[in-house]
């Protein structure tokens, strides 16, 4: 019997610039038969994504390095090294962002993949360990990430709905 199992090593994977940060997809949801996929992800100090939830889909944050301020509609947490961000189905609004001057770094799984599919669109293809700047977004362009993010189940918000 033939075994199913995958072996990636640190030189497999895509590398897409978002939002300022760079996510190398280790194993997609088309490896996967969309079961999952696992997003590596570096965040350069001041990075991170606005708000936005995903009610379709489970994802969850493993702080590899550096850490992390994780934003909700109940507060914000601090994670660490070692700490793990549980976000379950369902759509809560969330975001992150390093404010700290160190990179972070992330691995990101979700259950069932398509933020692999989502990056990969609206994503800046780049080379390991290369950082593009955040782009400044027009109206038309904002609209057009919208309507690709609702594609992929995903919804939006302004980038200081979460501050109180």
């Amino acid at each position: 019997m033939k075994s199913n199992i995958k072996i990636i090593n640190e030189s497999n994977g895509k590398h897409f610039s978002v939002v300022g940060d760079t996510y190398r997809t280790i194993i997609s949801g088309k490896q996967t038969s969309g079961e999952y996929a696992i997003i590596d992800m570096l965040i350069p100090p001041g990075g991170g994504p606005p708000p936005h939830a995903h009610p379709s889909f489970h994802e969850s944050f493993y702080v590899v390095d550096g850490e992390l301020e994780f934003k909700t509609e109940d507060g914000s947490y601090i994670a660490k090294k070692g700490d793990l961000v549980n976000i379950p189905k369902g759509g809560a609004i969330h975001s992150f962002k390093n404010s700290s001057k160190v990179m972070a770094h992330l691995l990101c799984t979700v259950v069932p993949a398509g933020l692999d599919d989502f990056f990969e669109e609206i994503g800046t293809p780049v080379k390991a360990g290369e950082f593009l700047p955040p782009a400044h977004l027009e109206e038309e362009e904002i609209k057009k990430v919208v309507a690709i993010a609702e594609k992929y189940g995903q919804v939006l918000y302004r980038p200081h709905y979460l501050d109180k």
